[in-house]
């Protein structure tokens, strides 16, 4: 065996894949450490953790973490409840941390400043693949690894409000009046929307999470208002399959926000595209520009920006990456999670060549592989992993057979044409686009009565499956 390979797999981020990655490396016998920005695993989850999946347990708890915890006495939850992130953070992450399989190979208060190679820079070429990986703390630690598994998400980077993937003009200066998505509405943060009117902006599950919440604030609270804005023409994504859907939970989530709309409890603004921001006597304007030059002005209490999430790369600067353009996954991945494509439950079974880069050894995978695509659901992270890790241990016939089932969504992809205008959702799935969701009707029975505001559509980003 080279030095090489008796260093450790530096895995990034201790959430649920990055903790499912640990588990793959203990059951292949391969050394590793796992580096986690915060004090405590699923740290990240816990932040959002008065919201309920709509994935039950099954999806969402990793085999060889669930083989770890069996042989424990753990007791697994009931297989078809959905878990708050609180109770998959207590139930599941922390006890799974706790093991003594784990909890020796787990450093907490560990952020990464850094990647590269141990005295090379990006241009050095030779024996670079037998180098070993230099990852640099934010405290000047340095530890070295044989291969890094970077599964640190993209909570730490949400995107911006402005309509052009820049800040929205005076976005900065109005950060006293801005939520990021999945603020606890009824629970620690409710005195900021009781009785205030609320702009939400954003198309995914995160948003429709927090619309619903403030309804409920808004028949509890008199003077509580609510606004959602969709830079797209029709809400018909994030209404998503409602019956179709193989998760219950996820086909009433659009369901029950397009009844809230239907009744008036939330105005829907669509063509919404932000230009700028402002403070007005204590309150935050939007502006929106329209496709002629006019402008119009939408003032709020407060704006949660439910837009979803970005890949923050700039650790790996020094790495030899292969990223698509336009989605900022690798390029043979890109096309296979495209949500002009596919939504989260038509997103075909990927491992480790479709996450391989040019700089061997190194994979971002979970949400953070998905670069901007919104249709990342807890389970396909879980197979990378194992794809992943059977690599390393170069057991490349279980690498390369790789198997997922998805849950069907009752859509094609996640920005449908109005299902109202025909007579069928989906066709059949096109070679190499995955799983046919395909559902007769239903998604939009019947119009909406929508205020439209006359801007150009285009695609809004947000989470589309990020259960």
């Amino acid at each position: 065996m080279s030095l090489l390979n008796e260093l450790p797999v530096a895995v990034i981020g201790a959430g649920p894949v990055g903790l499912a990655a640990a588990a793959h490396l203990h059951e292949r016998g391969l050394p590793f450490v796992v580096l986690e920005a915060g004090d405590t695993a699923g740290a990240a989850v816990r932040e959002w953790g008065h919201v309920r999946l709509f994935s039950p347990w099954r999806y969402d708890i990793d085999a060889a973490a669930r083989r770890l915890l069996d042989g424990t006495g753990w007791v697994s939850p009931d297989l078809d409840a959905l878990p708050t992130g609180a109770e998959l953070a207590a139930d599941y992450l922390q006890p799974l941390a706790a093991l003594p399989a784990l909890k020796p190979h787990l450093r907490y208060r560990a952020r990464v400043e850094a990647v590269s190679r141990l005295g090379l820079d990006r241009l050095r070429t030779a024996g670079r693949d037998q180098t070993p990986f230099l990852i640099r703390l934010t405290d000047g630690r340095e530890i070295l690894a044989r291969a890094v598994i970077d599964a640190s998400g993209t909570w730490g980077t949400p995107n911006v409000l402005g309509s052009s993937g820049l800040p929205a003009r005076g976005e900065q200066a109005v950060t006293a009046f801005l939520e990021h998505a999945l603020p606890d509405v009824l629970g620690a943060d409710r005195d900021r929307f009781a009785g205030r009117h609320t702009l939400v902006v954003g198309a995914g599950h995160s948003a429709a999470n927090t619309l619903l919440s403030l309804a409920e604030l808004a028949a509890a609270e008199p003077g509580t208002e609510v606004t959602w804005a969709i830079r797209s023409a029709s809400p018909a994504r994030t209404y998503g399959g409602g019956d179709a859907d193989a998760l219950p939970a996820r086909g009433a989530l659009g369901s029950r926000l397009r009844e809230h709309v239907d009744a008036g409890r939330i105005r829907l603004l669509t063509g919404f595209s932000v230009h700028a921001l402002a403070p007005v006597d204590g309150r935050v304007a939007a502006v929106v520009r329209h496709a002629d030059g006019g402008e119009e002005s939408v003032t709020a209490d407060r704006i949660v920006a439910a837009t979803g999430f970005r890949p923050d790369h700039s650790i790996a600067a020094e790495l030899r990456l292969d990223l698509d353009p336009v989605m900022g996954a690798t390029r043979a991945l890109a096309p296979l999670i495209d949500p002009n494509e596919h939504s989260c439950g038509t997103v075909p079974p990927h491992g480790v060549d479709e996450l391989a880069h040019p700089e061997v050894g190194y994979y971002a995978v979970g949400m953070k592989s998905y670069g901007r695509a919104p249709t990342f659901l807890m389970a396909t992270g879980y197979e990378q992993v194992r794809s992943v890790v059977a690599a390393l241990a170069g057991d490349w016939e279980a690498a390369r057979d790789v198997q997922l089932e998805l849950p069907e969504t009752g859509v094609c992809n996640s920005n449908p044409a109005d299902p109202a205008a025909g007579d069928s959702c989906c066709g059949p799935a096109p070679a190499g686009k995955g799983l046919s969701t395909g559902v007769s009707g239903g998604l939009l029975a019947t119009p909406l009565n929508l205020v439209t505001l006359d801007v150009a559509p285009s695609g809004q980003a947000g989470g589309c499956c990020g259960s």
